[in-house]
């Protein structure tokens, strides 16, 4: 489940499934997959659809991607994905999936694909994600966690040693402009928690003037989260969008899948994601070795590095992300009716306060103390 809103899912007629499943068996019989068996993956809150097919040639994903209406908006207005640089069809897909082949780490080959009609054929990576290992307390074949992490940090190093591209070609003869993380995106997720945590749990809404005050923290905060050289992030660096391919060598050992909504931004992006799992128990003791493993790898490594910028901006951009969870679980609960995603939030809460002890935030975790945690 991807956790930021997606584009309105197409209402379809009868026909309209007859017709879209017509192009999906004519895709795949030019691709010569036509006498795979198909079954239904889980997919997210997209309007994706995944199923594994298991023929002749082995196993592969077809992902089903039928470019849908953006929901309506005032006239002037932005959609929500428009401002928050979500992909809208499968172009940003391809185009990442090719540069990350091209760097050496392991996003699924694409065998086939049809860009106008949203279809792809690509690689099964398997069912290995680092969830089910994290619960477990140890990988297939009984790999050490620890072992898991050392590698996903090591993928994390190999993509940020590369330098972050403005552009990526789809193969189509078109090329993907890569979004920033701009003050767009920036302000979109500031406001979730004020818009949904404070009205549904808190039970009060925010008066302008404290709006503004958050903001104008934020604002005296972004530096921070700017410093540095730019890298591709891929936005979504967590344990339901990694698997482990522990027959593979190196960072080859670590599968990437749900990338099409990267950004060009900090570097510390992906790794407070990682560190911070929003679904997974993040022990501090893991948390501190993996960022030391990462500190280490990234002086080595990476050109330009700087420890106390780097934590800065760990610390910044995982209290902005805890802060936007936080928002996140009440509206799941009170506007889509899933209330199992507020089993989430002391999880949620217990990162926020590891990032608001570094001292730069402090400006930060006195509004919060005066306005979020008041116990009155």
């Amino acid at each position: 489940l991807c956790l930021r809103p997606q584009q309105s899912p197409p209402t379809e007629t009868p026909e309209a499934m007859t017709s879209r499943e017509d192009t999906i068996r004519a895709f795949l019989r030019s691709a010569g997959w036509e006498d795979a068996t198909r079954a239904p993956l889980a997919g997210d809150a997209s309007t994706r659809r995944y199923e594994r097919l298991n023929g002749p040639k082995g196993r592969a994903v077809l992902m089903d991607w039928p470019r849908a209406a953006e929901a309506p908006v005032p006239s002037g207005q932005q959609s929500y994905s428009q401002i928050a640089h979500l992909a809208v069809d499968c172009r940003p897909f391809v185009a990442v999936c090719d540069y990350l082949t091209g760097a050496g780490l392991a996003a699924p080959e694409i065998f086939a694909r049809d860009l106008d009609a949203g279809l792809l054929l690509s690689q099964d990576l398997g069912d290995d994600l680092y969830g089910p290992a994290i619960d477990a307390g140890a990988g297939p074949q009984g790999t050490s966690l620890d072992e898991m992490y050392s590698a996903a940090i090591d993928t994390l190093i190999a993509l940020q040693s590369n330098p972050a591209p403005m552009t990526l070609p789809v193969g189509d003869g078109t090329h993907h402009q890569v979004p920033h993380f701009d003050d767009s995106v920036f302000r979109a997720e500031l406001n979730v928690p004020l818009d949904w945590y404070f009205p549904v749990v808190l039970g009060r809404e925010l008066g302008e003037t404290e709006r503004a005050a958050y903001h104008k923290i934020w604002s005296g905060l972004r530096p921070m989260i700017d410093a540095g050289p730019r890298t591709l992030f891929l936005r979504d660096f967590h344990s339901p969008n990694i698997l482990w391919l522990g027959a593979e060598q190196g960072v080859r050992r670590v599968g990437l899948i749900d990338f099409q909504d990267a950004l060009i931004g900090s570097r510390a992006y992906d790794v407070v994601s990682f560190l911070q799992d929003a679904r997974k128990d993040v022990p501090r003791a893991r948390e501190d070795a993996m960022l030391k493993l990462y500190v280490a790898r990234a002086k080595d490594k990476l050109e330009g590095f700087d420890e106390e910028e780097f934590r800065a901006a760990y610390a910044t951009l995982g209290a902005e992300r805890a802060l936007r969870l936080i928002g996140l679980w009440p509206r799941l609960l009170k506007r889509d009716n899933k209330p199992h995603y507020m089993a989430h939030m002391p999880r949620t809460m217990e990162y926020l306060q590891r990032n608001l002890a570094h001292p730069a935030l402090a400006p930060l975790k006195a509004w919060l103390d005066a306005h979020m945690f008041v116990t009155a």
